[in-house]
């Protein structure tokens, strides 16, 4: 999957408007710095968020990382697939291995987080 149209957080989240939601994971430069990942803690669907609240934790063979979320909203779908498969985080993180899917409260949060381009800037900074 293109980068393009994705928004990025500092700490390495990328995020995907689709209408109302937001879909979200970890970035292919987060997954990465972990490593294999082997597990990962997933929030239960109907919690409601806010920026900076942790959203998964990412167990790795290096390490645990958490995951935060950037924009204010409900969780409303996890990818159960990534129980069996937690992996697809690394083989397809802007496809398969997304996290979870947030319904925003304000849309206009997503201005805040940084372009492709800034992103790519970011990581090479």
């Amino acid at each position: 999957m293109s980068t393009a149209g994705l928004r990025f957080t500092e700490s390495h989240e990328w995020v995907k408007i689709d209408g109302d939601n937001a879909v979200m994971g970890l970035s292919d430069y987060a997954q990465h710095e972990l490593g294999d990942i082997v597990f990962v803690e997933l929030p239960e669907e109907g919690a409601t968020v806010a920026p900076g609240d942790v959203l998964a934790t990412v167990e790795s063979v290096k390490s645990v990382s958490e995951m935060y979320t950037p924009v204010n909203g409900e969780v409303i779908e996890v990818n159960n697939d990534l129980e069996d498969s937690p992996d697809l985080i690394n083989s397809d993180p802007y496809g398969e291995g997304w996290l979870v899917k947030v319904k925003l409260t304000d849309a206009a949060e997503i201005d805040a987080l940084m372009s492709d381009d800034e992103y790519e800037a970011h990581t090479k900074g």
